[in-house]
Order: C-alpha cells, then sequence, then structure tokens
C-alpha cells in the first residue's frame, strides 16, 4: 500500500492537512481511537487571530509577551500574518463562527490578550463544531482505530508507517508523512486531553533519534473541574474569566490582585502558580464564581459548561465551582522548522500539538493552539505539494518482532502518572525531578510492551529538558527545596 501523504492524527492540524491536499492525491489519515477522541474536539474557548491588518502587531505582541521572551518571534510574525487567511478559509468552505444579530462576527476576549480578538462557535463548543466541520470536509481516507507504532526510515529519509491494528502489525509507504498526533496529557493524573493523547510519537523520535525540542515547556490550565474520578478532567474555559467569572477562595476573597494586577486576566502561568502557592499558603480551596452572568446570557453563551455543571448538582451561574489546575497543553515536541519539517529526515513533517515551532515560547497565549494547528498544517502542505509528484524510490522494510504491550504495563503507566503529577508540574524541585529520573530510568529497564516505553521515554525527555533549564520562567517553574 503506497500513498503520497500518510497523515498520523485526525484533529484540526491533520484534518486541515487533509483539507488543503487535492482530491486527485492518494492520502491516508490515521486515527488512534474514535473520530471525536482528540484535543480538537475538547477545545471550548475559540480561534484567536488578528482581526484585520492594523491588529496583526498587537496580536503579535501579545503572544510574545504570554511566551515571556522565547518564542521565535518569525514563527509568531508567520502564525499572526496568516490567521485571517484561514478564518478566511474555513467561512469560505462554509463554516460558521457564531455572530451578533447583525450577522456580525462575535469576538470575545481571554486572559493576556489586548483586544476580543478570539472566535468561537457553538458557544462553548468551538472544538467540537470545527472538528465535526473539518471531518465533513474530508475526501480522503480514514483508517480508524490503528495507531502507527515506527516510522520507517532509512539514510534520514522516511518511506512510511508501521501501523498496529487489530492487534496485527503491517507496513504502508508513502512519499511523506506528516505527523498530527496532539500532546502528552495521558502523562499526568489529573489533564484535559482525550483519553487517547498519550505521547506515542514523541517516545517513537526519541527510538528513531529525532530531536524533541522544549520539552519541559508545559501549560496546566488554572480553571478545571478535578472532582471527578477520570483521569480527563473538565476543563472551564478561558472565555469564562475574559467575560466576567472572577476566582475566588472559599471567604470570597479575590486573591489573584497579590500575584499580578491583571487578576484574573493574566496569563495562564501566572494564573497557576498563584493558585498553587497561595493554596499553599492558606490551606483554602479555590472557587470559579460566575455571579456576574445573567443566567440566560451563561446558558446559551456556555451551553455546554452550563449543563455539565447543573448535572453535577451545581446551580451555575448562581453558585460558584471548585477548581483546581490540570495539565492542559504540551508547548514542546518534535522540532520542526517554519514549513512544519522536521530538520534531520527528509520528507517527514509535524503539526499541531506533537510539534514545536516555537511559536508560544514559555507560555502560549490562549486560543493560539487552533490557530497554530491550521497555519503550520497548510504550509506543510504547500511544502509538499512542490514536490508531491516526484518519483521516489521503492523501499521495503522488514517487520520486527516487537511485544506491544504486557499484562503489568497498565499499572506502571499509573505508576508514571503519579510521579509526574508529583514532581513535573506546575512547581518544580531539583531533588523531584531527579528523584522522578530515576523512578522512569528503572521502569525502563523492567520488561514493558513498546507503547508502555513511548510513554516513559518521552516521560523522562520532559525531565531532563527541565532539569537542564536552571532558571524559572514562564510555566516551568523550579522551587529551592527548604
Amino acid at each position: 500500500m503506497r500513498y503520497d501523504v500518510i497523515i498520523i492524527g485526525a484533529g484540526v492540524a491533520g484534518l486541515y492537512a487533509a483539507m488543503n491536499l487535492p482530491k486527485d492525491k492518494k492520502i491516508l489519515l490515521i486515527n488512534k481511537r474514535e473520530t471525536f477522541k482528540c484535543n480538537t474536539f475538547y477545545a471550548q474557548g475559540g480561534v484567536a487571530l488578528a482581526r484585520d491588518k492594523a491588529d496583526i502587531p498587537f496580536h503579535i505582541k501579545d503572544t510574545l509577551e504570554a511566551g515571556a521572551g522565547l518564542c521565535d518571534t518569525d514563527a509568531v510574525n508567520v502564525l499572526s500574518e496568516n490567521s485571517r487567511k484561514a478564518i478566511d478559509d474555513l467561512i469560505a468552505h462554509g463554516f460558521e463562527f457564531d455572530r451578533d444579530e447583525n450577522d456580525k462576527l462575535l469576538y470575545t476576549k481571554e486572559a493576556a490578550h489586548s483586544c476580543e480578538r478570539i472566535l468561537h462557535a457553538g458557544g462553548d463548543a468551538t472544538g467540537r463544531y470545527l472538528h465535526y466541520f473539518l471531518l465533513q470536509q474530508n475526501r480522503h481516507a480514514m483508517l480508524g482505530d490503528a495507531r502507527v507504532v515506527d516510522l520507517l526510515i532509512k539514510d534520514g529519509e522516511c518511506y512510511g508507517v508501521t501501523l498496529l491494528e487489530h492487534r496485527e502489525r503491517r507496513n504502508i509507504y508513502a512519499k511523506n508523512v506528516i505527523i498530527a498526533s496532539g500532546g502528552v496529557g495521558s502523562l499526568f493524573e489529573y489533564h484535559t486531553n482525550a483519553p487517547c493523547i498519550s505521547a506515542d510519537m514523541q517516545g517513537l523520535c526519541v527510538m528513531k533519534g529525532i530531536a524533541l525540542d522544549r520539552m519541559e515547556m508545559l501549560q496546566f490550565h488554572p480553571t478545571v473541574f478535578v472532582n471527578s474520578t477520570n483521569a480527563q478532567k473538565m476543563l472551564l474555559t478561558e472565555a469564562l474569566r475574559g467575560e466576567g467569572a472572577t476566582m475566588e477562595d472559599e471567604n470570597g476573597r479575590r486573591f489573584l490582585f497579590d500575584y499580578d494586577e491583571r487578576g484574573e486576566l493574566a496569563s495562564r502561568d501566572i494564573v497557576s502558580k498563584a493558585m498553587y502557592h497561595y493554596s499553599r499558603k492558606t490551606g483554602l480551596k479555590i472557587y470559579l464564581n460566575f455571579e456576574n452572568f445573567d443566567e440566560e446570557y451563561f446558558a446559551h453563551r456556555f451551553p455546554n459548561i452550563y449543563k455539565n455543571l447543573r448535572s453535577l448538582g451545581y446551580k451555575v451561574p448562581q453558585q460558584r465551582v471548585p477548581i483546581s489546575p490540570a495539565f492542559h497543553y504540551a508547548i514542546g515536541g518534535i522540532k520542526t522548522d517554519l514549513d512544519a519539517k522536521v530538520p534531520s529526515v527528509k520528507n517527514l513533517y509535524a503539526v499541531g500539538e506533537v510539534a514545536s515551532t516555537r511559536v508560544h515560547g514559555a507560555n502560549r497565549l490562549a486560543s493560539n493552539s487552533l490557530l497554530e494547528g491550521m497555519v503550520f498544517a497548510k504550509r506543510a502542505t504547500d511544502d509538499i505539494m512542490k514536490h508531491i509528484d516526484e518519483p521516489k524510490e521503492d523501499m521495503h522494510f522488514k517487520l520486527e518482532d516487537e511485544v506491544m504491550s504486557l499484562k503489568n504495563d497498565k499499572n506502571i503507566k499509573n505508576q508514571l502518572r503519579h510521579i509526574m503529577w508529583e514532581n513535573v508540574s506546575i512547581v518544580r524541585t531539583k531533588r523531584g525531578l531527579n528523584d522522578a529520573l530515576e523512578t522512569i530510568n528503572a521502569l525502563l529497564n523492567e520488561n514493558i510492551g513498546k507503547l508502555l516505553k513511548f510513554r516513559l521515554l518521552t516521560a523522562k525527555e520532559i525531565v531532563t529538558s527541565a532539569l537542564k533549564r536552571s532558571e524559572s520562567i514562564g510555566v516551568h517553574t523550579i522551587q529551592e527545596e527548604k
């Protein structure tokens, strides 16, 4: 089986790449689980963009400031300058963002943005609407309930992938491979990601000698309802705070102003760390208060949050809700250039959360993620189309005899999640990181399946990257031991 392009992952980045590849080319999307199980589906807030030409410098400025000086300026320029084009392309294809009574696009504001520039759809269901729309637009073959377990690379060139499907493995060949598999959520005990986002491809890249970049940069979302037994926790979108929700302790005190003059509108890294330090210092629980919202507006603007919290017994917006930070987004990933190419391997690309374009620096600006997935997916497909018709040498790779999983792997996965949450989350210490590294190395020496090895290798890369960065910046906070 030979294709022009294989796309690993069917979230916004993978599907938008597919939408920008011609129907007459042989394209295959590989989806690990059911189509809706991806981070795009769960995205609530919206899509940020520079509203017009005049807003580009301000969108760039906000992105750079949120990134705490570690953004790649060229990458940020690419993101912002192409943002309006990506949105207009969606609209031209028929996607409907929320509009006002005069049929004008409705923009909202989120933390660390200097103006209202986030578009949303279905109120708080932007990701769900966008994902469904892009699935409808897809003209190419899609394989579900299948996962990539190897990249077929020889002499610095990628020739395809090894697929695990129904416990059987087979090689599929392609002229180009795009990795769009998402982040690392399942490495953590508390997270907002789809359950199948488990850092497979990052770990595979480590095994293949492909560089990962800035893996220590992990974003924790401050407003998450964590009172559930599931590893995946309910996200409460940043747009809530952008439109008037406040954060307070159990006594009703809005403590965030002790840490930043912007209060609830400070960037995610600042808010999450403030919550961590305040709760440690006072022992008080933290709540999100919605009393500034009219109930009819709240139910219309945030219909899923309204329905879900009501079903749990919270009378919102009248009643406040307990919250805590949880892992949300991997800023680092597979190192790429501005065309989404993996520099060390010809015909291999990475887009979306799995990639490190350095556009987010040390902290991602709210709602830039869906935009990044689209902008750099388009750059990847533009680059592919320059050489897609060039002939490629036929190669054949032997299937290696590898054990994919073992009975005890699940227990080790849970142990890893706990280690990562305790030692590699919002605030880190060198001792905690070294303890985590020692345990991960020990687990790697146990008799484990290849799929678990992917996770452990990714986790090890995160920990070693965190140990290398001795100074606190953005989402990476190193605290001195007492």
